[in-house]
């Protein structure tokens, strides 16, 4: 841990009334740790249902779905400053909010509990605030990211750090795995942050103090389509950083060319490097159309292990040149 912790008085309320907000899978892990250990959930607040799939058949959120389980209560606010929504949460007379991966809340709402609202963020902030934290912490090749607790105030991810805990990032880890670290360990941490709320036994930091001289802030804003494309020019590193960045979601791409100039659209989840000088042209494919796939880049090869063709499953290399013939004929762009 970062910060010390020192008593703060003016929490040390035993059992809290809490209202926890989330939509994702990835707030699920918090809001079980709590329910778990017993702490008091007057209400969570989730997404409104929405369709989704082929038959646009209404989904609940994950949150929406375990809260159901437990029978907690379950607010599906549209807009977080209709007068009906915001009389319902002062009328729940809450110490605590809590919020993993939701939307941005106005300062009515964020500013309601005595004890305030604290955030569960996927990065050591002040590193990597916005949207997709745990894609750009691998997209941009770092050896460590984390999860970071703070109550929220106007400028989004700004507020006082509570706690950060640090995470290393293997080389050819995914987001998606990273991901998965990050879930839990920030389920342990928002634990830690309310049980310390509760006592009064915390600190808290200006994210300024976390900053070394000289060292530059990275962003991570949402992704777009466009993040998703590969270009071929940059150097093996970035490629497959890149790819493992946006695996599984939303997903690197690019198109394989076929000798006859006829495009297919294929998504790449999970790639490794080989280092050498190329013997072929960049973008080239090298295949034994068997088990083996590389496309040539300027400082090596990308190999292939995990990709999926247009309209197909998700499948391993030698999986898809079974039933889609390759040769070095072929290319990507």
């Amino acid at each position: 841990m970062d910060n010390p912790k020192i008593l703060n008085p003016k929490s040390q309320i035993p059992n809290p009334r809490i209202i926890f907000m989330g939509t994702p899978d990835f707030a699920v892990a918090s809001l079980d740790i709590l329910v778990q250990h017993g702490c008091n959930i007057v209400a969570v607040i989730t997404a409104p249902d929405k369709p989704a799939g082929r038959g646009l058949e209404m989904q609940q959120s994950a949150i929406k779905k375990y809260a159901v389980e437990k029978g907690l209560n379950v607010l599906q606010p549209e807009k977080l400053k209709s007068e009906d929504f915001l009389n319902q949460l002062k009328s729940l007379n809450a110490d605590l909010q809590i919020v993993v991966a939701f939307r941005m809340l106005p300062e009515v709402v964020w500013n309601m509990p005595r004890l305030g609202t604290f955030n569960l963020h996927a990065s050591l902030l002040p590193q990597y605030r916005g949207a997709a934290p745990i894609n750009w912490a691998v997209i941009n090749g770092e050896k460590e990211s984390g999860v970071t607790t703070f109550f929220l105030q106007h400028e989004i991810d700004t507020g006082k750090i509570i706690y950060r805990e640090k995470v290393p990032i293997a080389e050819n880890e995914t987001a998606g795995e990273l991901h998965g670290a990050l879930m839990n360990i920030g389920a342990k941490l928002v634990l830690k942050t309310v049980q310390s709320i509760e006592t009064g036994n915390y600190s808290e930091t200006d994210q300024n103090q976390f900053v070394a001289v000289g060292e530059v802030l990275k962003h991570a804003p949402k992704l777009f389509k466009d993040d998703c494309k590969i270009d071929w020019t940059k150097s093996l590193n970035e490629i497959h950083n890149r790819i493992r960045g946006l695996s599984p979601y939303p997903t690197a791409f690019t198109e394989f060319i076929s000798p006859e100039g006829k495009a297919y659209s294929i998504k790449l989840f999970r790639t490794s490097k080989e280092y050498s000088t190329p013997a072929t042209a960049i973008t080239s494919v090298v295949t034994d159309s068997k088990s083996n796939l590389k496309i040539a880049v300027k400082d090596g090869y990308l190999c292939i292990h995990e990709l999926q063709l247009a309209g197909k499953k998700r499948m391993t290399t030698s999986e898809l040149l079974r039933g889609f013939p390759m040769n070095d004929q072929w290319k990507v762009a």
